[in-house]
Parts: C-alpha cells; structure tokens; sequence
C-alpha cells in the first residue's frame, strides 16, 4: 500500500518526516515529503502502490475530482484531534462590523480529504480524544483499534502522573468574578457554534478587567513567588510554566514578577506571538522567532537560568521539557484543550514522581470532566489528583515506615540542632543503617533494612515534592533527615546503577557529612561548596576515616574509596585491578561472614589503599611507562616469570612488545577478527622468539591481548 501520513502542523510535519527519513533502511524505502498541493498531487497521481508521503491537511484543497481512487492507501492522521473534522456541509454564521449578519457554507476538512482519497482505509492517533457535539474523533475515524492508556503508560515508565493543588482561594476572588469563571466553562462545555461563542465572550469581556486587576495580579504574583520559592524552586531543575488568560495579563504578571524580583531577568520570560498594535515595550520583551526559538533552547537546556516561562498558548502542546514539574495556570481550559496543556509537565524525567497542576482559576471541574473520554482504569486512578488525597496520604504513610525502619535512633536534633549536629546526625543515621543490614547478612538483598530504607525513603522524598505546601516545617526537616541519610547510604553502597562517588565529591559532600564530625568542631554549611580537598592516598585523611566512631560507615567509604580507584586503574592495567578486586571481595566477605570485625576489615583496607599508591610508583622503579607497566604485568602474572628471566631481559621484552603492539594497531582492529587472529599471532611469535615457557604461553597471550583491547579503548576515547 501507500501510506499517507497527515499532521495539521508543519513543525509536526517536518519532525515525523525526519523520524521516518532516518529509519529509511529499516522501511526498505525513503520517505518523501510534500512540499506543496501541486508536489502533493505529483506523488499520488503518479504511483500504483508503495510510498510513504508526509503532508499537512492544509495541501488537500477542495476539488470534484479525487487525486487517487486506489484503495490500497491508508492514511494515517497524527493529533486526530485538531482540525480532522467536518464530514458534512456546515453552514457558519458571522456578525460582520456593521451589523449585519452574514451565512457562509464550509466543507469540513475531514470531507475534503476524503473526497481527494475516497476509497482510502484512515487511521487517527491521538493521546486525546474529543467527544463533543460536532466534534468527535471516533465519529470521523471509526471505533478504537488500539488503547495505550495513561496507566499503561505510568506503569510502562513512559509517562508520569500529573497532580493537581487548588490555590484559588489565595486569590480571594469575589463572588461575581467565579461566576464568571463559571459561565466561561460552561460555554467551552457546551461546544456551540463559533459565532454563539464569539458573543458570549464579548459578553464575558469584563473578565480580563477582573482577572487583569492591578489587586488581583498582586495576589497572583505574591502567591505563585511564595509557593515557587518555598515548595518548587528546588524540584528536579526548578523549571516552572506560567499559563495566563491573556496576553495582556502575561505581561503584567511578567512586570509584576520583575518589580519584585529585578535580579530575575534571566530567570523569567514571556513567550507568546507577536501583535501588530503591540506596544513597543512588548516587542522588545517578545521578541522575534529566533529569539523564541533561544528561549525554547534555554528552556530545555537544564543548566539554563531561564526557569520560569510565562506563556498564553505558544508552547502548551507539542513542546517537551521533561524536567518540567509545574504548571500555574491563570486561565479557565477544558477538554483536550486543558489535556493538551497539563501532558507539559507528565513527562519522565529521572526521580520525577509527577507533575504539579497548580490552580488559580477552578478547572478541578474541568478536568474531571476531560477524564471521561478515558478508560475506566485511567478515571479511578488519575481522575482525582488532588495533592491533598494523593500526594499527601502517601508522604504520611511513607514517613511512618521511615520512623519505624530508625526506630532506635534518636534524631530529634535535626530538626531543632545547629549544622554541624545535622552534619553528626547523618553520618550517625548511616551508620545505624548500614549496621543493620551487617546483622541481616543471610536475608535477601530486597528484605534488608537498607534496602528497604533506600526504596521507601526514594518514594518519601517524591510524594513531599508534590505535597510541600500542605506539610509543616517541622515535617519537611524531618524528611529532610532522611532523604540526606539515603542519598549518603545509595552513594555509599551502590554499585554501577547508583551515582558514582567520585573524589570531587568528597570535598563536597563528605567533608561536611564526614570531617566535621571527626573533628567535632566548628559550624558548617550542611552543602555549602567545600574548598578542602582530600586525597584517597593522604595518611591524614584515611587516618581520620580509620578513627571516625561510625564503623560501619568508615568500613563502606572505604570500600566504595577504594573501589573507585581500582576502576580507574582497571582502565589502564588489568591484571593488578582483578588483583585489588578479588582483595577487596574477599576482605567483605570474611567481614560480612562475621570472620573479621569491622575494626580490623578496615585495617585491610587501609592496607590495600597503601598497596594500590605503591603499585602506582612501581613502574617509575622500574623504568616503564604506565603503558609499559600494564603488559609487564600481564606477562609476569605467573610470578615464576620473574626468575625464568634477568630483570633487564624482562624489562626489554616488555619494551619490545609495547613498541610492536602500538605499532601495529589499526582503527577499530579488536572489531575484527581477522585483525584480532593477526595480533595474537605477532604476540605468540614474539614470546617464542624469547623463549617464554610453553605452559604458559596461551593465557600470557589471552592476557596481553585483554590489556591491549584496554589500551585501545582508552586511546579511542582519550
């Protein structure tokens, strides 16, 4: 068949098209794109079969003869639910300047398409059906041939859910002015004829003088700085979308947050389109296309000071940022409309639990309302999302189990204490943890205190970033104790999932969580930047760690320490990392098993560290490179290398083999295998031309050639 997939915007049009044009040898064939009607008419009148076209609506045109009246195409219509109406005639009433009311009769474009293809199968997908009056996307395109609902969507990881928090009772509006607000609702709930709602809006005009209020913007402002800074500045990136009624309100509430904020003029931007009566200081602040176009860039770029934008329509559908995590919204939407808006904040973004709705004009209603061209599932899970019947009873439930897993442990201090006992009371509650889960060696790994602690205080930590507002400081700080306690605990515990430990982070976080509780003296800034730094190989530093009273925590930094260094050796010498790792792994397990205290598994460790330092001096005792050292090691592996030869004889063959195989390297060479065959053989005839023992010859060759593959890998991405 042919397929003719139709977008009703050309930026969807143009990024479908790519897509595709990108997958062209997995299709068999290249797309090819509609530049214009008459190109348009070109690819279809000219095929009998095969082809994948992109268009938009907008190059079907009416006419009385069909472009094609094959019936092996099918068209696939993207966002079904914008524009893809219209099957019959419809007669459109307008009330011209001078009075007079004038009758116009349209075909709607789903006719029009059709009549171009009338024999062609067509395929709508949409992520938000419509069901209306005059409008209904199952009516045009037939029943649903395929669901993929929100909650298969949650569940799948592909989506987040979106949460919802009423503050219009911040804004003390008047009684008149939510009639109002009502009656807008009520007319985009009635979905009657353009020109009906083109009057009952003009009847509706004194809304944005109300919603516009100098009075009102204040409390607007006021509420949405207050909830911002309190509550979502420091959520995920901090980005944040303003949705205003109008573009005269967005202004105001963009000069209002300057008058109060003037250091915020990267922080903060309006993006909505140009007027041609637009004030000369609207198109400064405006801008051109190419400046909305930077300031879409800086709005996804998560290390941008661009965190709010204030828009009106631009951006509400079709505009991803997936770190965004709150919405205000400042004007009345329904149906798709209000969907469309609210998906800007549901996508999935690392330790996002959701998206936040925040609400200053009363679409609660609404949304329930648009919940109903959902499935059942999706109603009962997402069609009340309330923060405070949500969000909230989840944060209570999940700080009870936090108590309960601490239960022994008194934190109370925290809340109430200076920084440096907050800094005490972290390393002690890491401490206490990872001693229990010592203690529960022969439980599995998904049953043990930690384990349990680091999942249930990970979900704490989401539900509180929904349900700020609603909790007390007293709270906050307390879930601040445990999401410090589980952030140190994954850092030191995890293995290749968590994030690494690095030693940059030592000077950052470690010294305050660390260092001063050794020390025991001084006031600290909890995270504040540190300028001391540590070396993992200073006597000094692995001295305090070996002295700290928190065992258990000194027996994991060290660890953790330790095997980040080994990692970072195994990038350049193979043989003495497995060397380090099968130390480590075992010092571990006689630990875990209860053969060795954790005074004295610290001890080894402490050992190891001076191991690792000096094998990084050994080969300058030597003479070689840290190259060189790599392949003296794997050839002396068996130590009865070391007396079959002299020391300089080995010394000269190490040289001699690092010369050949650097030599001989070719782009991409342990790719292939025929390159692969020709390096084991130029290794094999080197030591046999040295005499190297037989019996040990395969695994020194298999050893080599693993150590050259490393020391490729690490030229290639040097």
């Amino acid at each position: 068949p042919t397929i003719v997939v139709i977008t009703d915007r050309n930026d969807l049009d143009d990024q479908l098209y790519g897509q595709f044009a990108r997958c062209k040898d997995f299709l068999r064939q290249t797309p090819q794109h509609a530049e214009s009607r008459k190109n348009l008419k070109e690819l279809l009148a000219n095929r009998q079969a095969n082809g994948i076209i992109f268009t938009t609506m907008q190059k079907f045109e009416e006419s009385n003869e069909a472009l094609s009246e094959r019936r092996n195409i099918i068209v696939m219509a993207d966002e079904a639910h914008r524009g893809q109406y219209g099957l019959n005639e419809k007669v459109v009433v307008k009330q011209k300047d001078n009075g007079e009311v004038e009758a116009k009769t349209v075909i709607g474009t789903a006719r029009i398409i059709r009549d171009t293809l009338p024999n062609a199968t067509y395929i709508g997908f949409t992520g938000t059906p419509i069901s209306t009056k005059d409008r209904s996307t199952r009516e045009v395109f037939g029943d649903y041939i395929d669901i993929y609902d929100m909650t298969q969507a949650v569940e799948d990881g592909a989506t987040r859910p979106v949460y919802y928090e009423s503050r219009v009772i911040h804004l003390k509006l008047d009684e008149n002015t939510l009639h109002l607000i009502d009656n807008e609702y009520d007319i985009m709930a009635d979905n009657a004829d353009p020109y009906v709602i083109e009057k009952s809006k003009k009847e509706l005009g004194q809304m944005e003088a109300i919603l516009g209020a100098d009075q009102t913007i204040n409390s607007l402002v006021n509420d949405i700085l207050d909830h911002y800074e309190n509550y979502r500045e420091n959520i995920l990136t901090g980005k944040a979308m303003i949705v205003a009624y109008s573009r005269p309100i967005a202004m105001k509430i963009y000069k209002r947050i300057l008058e109060l904020r003037p250091a915020w003029t990267e922080k903060i931007a309006v993006v909505m389109t140009q007027g041609n009566n637009d004030p000369e200081e609207w198109r400064e602040i405006i801008g051109n296309k190419a400046h909305k176009d930077d300031m879409a860039r800086k709005f996804k770029d998560n290390n941008s000071p661009l965190k709010i934008a204030i828009v009106v329509d631009m951006w509400l559908t079709g505009f991803d940022v997936p770190s965004l995590a709150t919405m205000y919204v400042y004007k009345p939407m329904a149906g798709h409309n209000l969907m469309q808006a609210i998906a800007r904040v549901n996508r999935v973004f690392k330790d996002k639990e959701g998206g936040l709705v925040v609400d200053y004009v009363g679409i609660a209603a609404a949304l329930k309302q648009a919940m109903n061209d959902y499935t059942a599932r999706d109603k009962k899970n997402y069609g009340d999302t309330d923060v405070s019947k949500a969000a909230y009873p989840k944060f209570l439930e999940k700080l009870s189990i936090c108590r309960d897993l601490f239960h022994g442990f008194s934190y109370e201090k925290f809340m109430t204490g200076s920084d440096l006992d907050r800094a005490k009371l972290i390393s002690g509650g890491v401490n206490f943890i990872l001693g229990k889960s010592v203690a529960e060696y022969e439980l599995p790994d998904h049953e043990k205190t930690q384990n349990v602690f680091i999942k249930e205080a990970l979900l704490l930590k989401q539900a509180l970033s929904l349900c700020s507002s609603l909790v007390d400081e007293q709270t906050r700080m307390e879930a601040a104790f445990f999401e410090s306690v589980r952030t140190m605990t994954v850092r030191l515990v995890s293995g290749g999932t968590g994030k690494k430990f690095t030693l940059p982070e030592v000077n950052e976080r470690i010294n305050e969580l660390l260092k001063h509780s050794i020390k025991s003296e001084g006031v600290i800034n909890l995270f504040s930047d540190v300028q001391t730094e540590f070396s993992l190989f200073d006597p000094k530093f692995l001295e305090e760690v070996a002295n700290m009273k928190e065992k258990n925590l000194a027996v994991e930094l060290l660890k953790k320490l330790i095997s980040e260094q080994v990692s970072v050796y195994r990038r350049t010498n193979i043989v003495k990392s497995e060397k380090f790792s099968e130390i480590i792994q075992s010092a571990m397990n006689r630990y875990l098993n209860g053969m060795l205290t954790n005074e004295e598994v610290i001890q080894e460790l402490l050992k190891l560290a001076k191991d690792i330092a000096a094998a990084a001096a050994e080969g300058e005792k030597l003479g070689l490179t840290a190259d060189e050292l790599a392949f003296y090691d794997a050839l002396t592996k068996p130590q009865a290398i070391k007396d079959f030869y002299e020391h300089d004889e080995l010394i000269a063959i190490t040289k001699e083999l690092t010369d050949l195989l650097r030599k001989n390297q070719t782009i991409d060479w342990q790719k292939k295998e025929s390159a692969r065959a020709g390096m084991r053989r130029l290794v094999k005839r080197l030591l046999k031309k040295h005499k190297y023992p037989p019996e040990g010859m395969d695994d020194a060759v298999q050893t080599v050639m693993s150590q050259c593959e490393m020391w490729t890998d690490n030229v290639m991405t040097a």
